[in-house]
């Protein structure tokens, strides 16, 4: 598991409801049962803080980092997406997105992932269109150094027939099977006798997995899917595992937070 995505796993699934901060060596104590080794747990990290996402503090007198305003927008509305806490309701209204044209193809490239993760579909090459506004749109854009028109607009034609011009319905379905598939594999395999470590990691896989689906699902209303939907049946999948274990996983982070697993960690370092 990559650092610093699993980073912002945890901020965003425990740390975050638990104040926002952590001292570094709890970061390090949390995501070894992830395979994580100390020093992709140090770099992740500052790279976080250059990128804003991060901020040095103290926790309990010991060096440690707590999440920026910036990055609190950002798991709050990743949460809303991930655990579908939005009103599934539509108004046939879209969110039109025109940016300014941008000549730098890494620049293009990077706004394009960007817009495509707060939940834009692309209609032409400089128009994007979402059934909602995102909150964190002016954000991007400021952060990309691009203007844009933004405006609400009805009417656009059949709303069927706009979702499947800007995003790929059929392997976004497909996906979903894929990940259905390897989540019950994830869940079900009796690895290890069940203890509150092994269901964080579990827990832990499985966010990980689904929160991919940020990237790829713009979270349309149910009214703009298909009535078969494979999202459907992944999402209570989902929905029943990430709560049935939640509380032996947060027994293991408030484990990992206190001063005596601190103690305990360091009193094996020096054996």
């Amino acid at each position: 598991m990559n650092a610093r995505s699993a980073l912002f796993d945890l901020y965003g699934d425990h740390l975050g409801s638990r104040g926002g901060a952590a001292p570094v060596a709890a970061l390090v104590r949390l995501l070894a049962p992830l395979g994580v080794a100390p020093p992709a747990v140090r770099t992740a990290i500052s790279r976080m803080v250059r990128q804003g996402w991060l901020a040095p503090t103290r926790v309990d007198g010991a060096p440690g980092y707590e999440l920026t305003p910036r990055a609190v927008t950002r798991l709050d509305e990743a949460a809303n997406r991930i655990y579908r806490r939005r009103d599934a309701g539509w108004d046939e209204t879209w969110h039109v997105v025109v940016p300014a044209h941008v000549s730098d193809r890494t620049a293009r490239d990077r706004l394009r992932a960007g817009l495509a993760f707060l939940g834009y579909g692309q209609l032409g090459a400089d128009t994007w269109v979402s059934p909602r506004a995102s909150e964190e749109l002016s954000g991007l854009l400021e952060m990309e150094g691009v203007a844009a028109d933004t405006f609400a607009a009805r009417n656009l034609g059949d709303p069927t027939g706009l979702v499947r011009r800007a995003w790929d319905l059929d392997a976004l379905g497909a996906s979903y099977d894929r990940w259905l598939e390897d989540a019950r594999d994830l869940v079900i395999a009796p690895l290890e006798p069940p203890d509150d470590e092994a269901d964080f990691a579990v827990r832990s896989h499985l966010v990980h997995e689904w929160r991919k689906f940020l990237f790829t699902d713009p979270a349309l209303p149910r009214s703009l899917l298909p009535s078969t939907w494979a999202g459907d049946d992944a999402a209570a999948f989902f929905d029943l595992h990430a709560v049935r274990l939640l509380p032996s996983a947060g027994r293991f982070v408030d484990l990992m937070l206190t001063p005596a697993a601190a103690a305990d960690a360091t009193a094996a370092a020096l054996r």
